[in-house]
């Protein structure tokens, strides 16, 4: 049974494309009748399935080789596009953890759109997430991922803009459309780039390539940088980051999936892509570069926010980041393993902040508090999930800190360890100030009558509890991790304080009373800096969004004035030469044939003219010099 799913895993991106075909039966007419649930619940079912496919083929495919199927596309004039399908324990297991998450974000989504009639578009485009996703993992080749990466852009802007008749939400899913156009376009480049060089998009050959290339390193270099443009989009990374917080508007169900997984798919491109990217320690020092400045920023960017969606989702930037440092120092297991443990916790972080926007109706942590009391199991599930991201043993965020740690300090990169400790201290602070002003301290007005969540949000909530707080243990029965006695207890002494530290600072701050509320930074300019995030948008609106502006002016003045007034200037002596000569109309043929005859002569002229004056030129000088003689 289990050798016959894993031989049809192929097929699990067509399960979800099914869901979502199924929800465009419930158009308006139908939905007045049976309502939009049909819709959520088909895609539920549908997803489930994917999961449970999945899940029974993965241990057939451990410590197994990988093997490929290869589905003929396209093959003209010497280019052949074949879809190449990788089926690995690697694949499969993305898969279960993609599946996993989209049916627990659709059950959270069928409680917290209850009162929407949104069901049909919010469920068939997050199965369009799911069946693009997954696709992602099992094709093996850069191009077909670069057209499913461009899909699932699109699916981004239609899923943020889901709630169309609010301008927040449109301007946000155009800024995030637009913003990962940005890389993309570069991304586009650099694959197009890359075939004459490699002579192959395949992934595995392009490793195989990579062992004996001999390239130009400026040529290497530029296309090196072209493929890491596109990552860094989908990843949010500076300085195109700006898209995931205006992304927010959108619902919480889709954010949730979004922040977990949707973002892993440009660190899973990444990945794939760490042995061409290699070739260039230009390249390799940008990504190091890149991942530094996010992760530290967005860390430091989410201490500043007010909005509990918008604290959580510059947390996403800054551990994206840390998965660029672990890429561009060529640690692709850890780079693997910090996606993972941070697609579990921070959708369950994003679920305990949709419970209490959901029944608080308010995302101002300024108007929270007090809602422990009221709310245990959103506040549990808020607790696990910051736990699970930041290095608190034994949960997965300690050892994939601690693998990284480790990896950058055998490759003797003491700063970036630095990284690595200011980043887990800032996160471990801001996730304990999101608490502190939500769940502790005495309830305001919005909070004061706040009660749980109802089932529906509730279970998934606690099924991903439960996988956060057992990620060990699955992780250790698979022998992904390290004995205790092998691990470096001075890196994970340094990864432990650094979360005690940023915790107990943050609570005494939050909690205590030793600080007047609300809290701000010493100095003011360093307060608006981040909260303005460091002013990126200004500097977009002073170069970008300028420069464009003043070149569509110009080309509108060139187009208007010169073009038009050209064919204007044109048209206008078409027509008074027309209605002057209708005047000297006479009606005898032989003064036609004479104004004819002079305008061509006049015409040939003009045409020789530079003929007629050489000639005249040289017979004048000849007869000078006769008459000389």
């Amino acid at each position: 049974m289990s050798q016959l799913l894993l031989q049809s895993v192929w097929l699990i991106p067509c399960y979800s494309l099914l869901g979502a075909a199924l929800s465009v039966l419930w158009f308006p007419g139908i939905t007045r009748r049976t309502g939009p649930r049909p819709a959520g619940y088909v895609n539920v079912i549908m997803t489930f399935l994917s999961f449970i496919h999945a899940a029974i083929a993965l241990p057939a495919t451990w410590n197994q080789p990988a093997y490929q199927l290869f589905v003929p596309w396209l093959n003209v004039a010497g280019l052949d596009l074949t879809i190449p399908i990788e089926i690995s324990s690697l694949t499969v297991g993305a898969i279960v953890v993609i599946t996993g998450l989209n049916v627990l974000s659709q059950i959270f989504a069928i409680g917290y759109m209850e009162m929407d009639w949104g069901w049909g578009r919010l469920f068939s485009l997050m199965a369009v997430f799911e069946a693009g996703m997954t696709a992602l993992v099992l094709c093996n080749s850069l191009f077909f991922s670069y057209i499913i990466l461009e899909i699932l852009t699109l699916g981004t802007y239609l899923i943020v803009g889901i709630w169309f008749n609010q301008s927040l939400v449109v301007t946000g899913a155009r800024d995030a459309f637009l913003t990962k156009r940005i890389g993309d376009l570069f991304l586009l480049m650099g694959v197009i780039a890359l075939l004459p060089l490699a002579g192959t998009w395949n992934f595995d050959d392009l490793a195989v390539w990579t062992k004996t290339a001999n390239v130009d390193p400026g040529v290497i270099t530029l296309v090196g940088l072209a493929l890491i443009a596109g990552p860094m989009g989908k990843c949010a990374q500076f300085p195109l980051h700006l898209w995931l917080d205006e992304a927010m508007e959108g619902p919480v169900p889709a954010s949730a999936l979004r922040n977990s997984v949707v973002v892993a798919t440009g660190a899973w491109i990444l990945v794939k892509l760490e042995p061409v990217l290699a070739l260039s320690p230009v390249v390799q020092s940008a990504m190091i570069v890149v991942g530094a400045i996010s992760a530290i920023g967005g860390s430091l960017i989410a201490l500043a926010q007010i909005d509990i969606k918008r604290a959580f989702s510059y947390l996403v930037t800054a551990y994206m980041g840390i998965v660029f440092i672990a890429v561009g120092t060529g640690q692709t297991e850890a780079a693997l393993l910090i996606v993972l443990t941070h697609a579990l916790s921070m959708a369950l972080m994003m679920m305990s902040s949709g419970a209490v926007v959901w029944n608080s109706i308010v995302q101002d942590l300024t108007m929270l508090g007090g809602l422990w009391s009221r709310r245990p199991v959103s506040g549990s599930a808020l607790i696990v999930a910051g736990l699970g991201l930041i290095a608190f043993p034994p949960l997965g965020g300690f050892w994939a800190m601690l693998k990284l740690a480790d990896g950058l300090q055998a490759s003797n990169h003491p700063w970036l360890v630095a990284v690595i400790l200011l980043t887990n201290a800032l996160t471990a602070f801001g996730i304990t100030r999101t608490f502190c002003l939500v769940y502790g301290g005495k309830p305001k007005q919005m909070s004061e009558r706040s009660p749980e969540i109802h089932w529906p949000m509730a279970l998934p909530m606690m099924i991903l509890l439960g996988f956060t707080l057992h990620l060990p243990l699955i992780l250790q029965s698979l022998s992904l991790l390290p004995a205790w006695s092998e691990i470096n207890t001075d890196m994970a002494l340094l990864l432990i304080w650094s979360s005690i530290f940023g915790v107990s600072i943050s609570a005494v701050i939050y909690l205590g009373n030793y600080i007047q509320k609300p809290v701000q930074f010493p100095v003011k300019a360093l307060q608006d800096l981040v909260a303005y995030d460091f002013y990126t948008p200004n500097i977009y609106r002073g170069s970008i969004v300028l420069s464009v502006a003043i070149i569509s002016s110009l080309t509108s003045w060139i187009d208007k004035y010169l073009v038009d007034g050209l064919v204007n200037l044109f048209g206008s002596v078409t027509l008074f030469s027309g209605q002057s000569l209708k005047y000297s109309n006479s009606g005898q043929f032989q003064f036609y044939a004479l104004t004819i005859l002079f305008g061509v002569t006049a015409l040939g002229l003009f045409l020789c003219w530079s003929s007629l004056s050489h000639l005249v030129l040289t017979t004048a000088t000849a007869l000078f010099h006769q008459t000389v003689g």
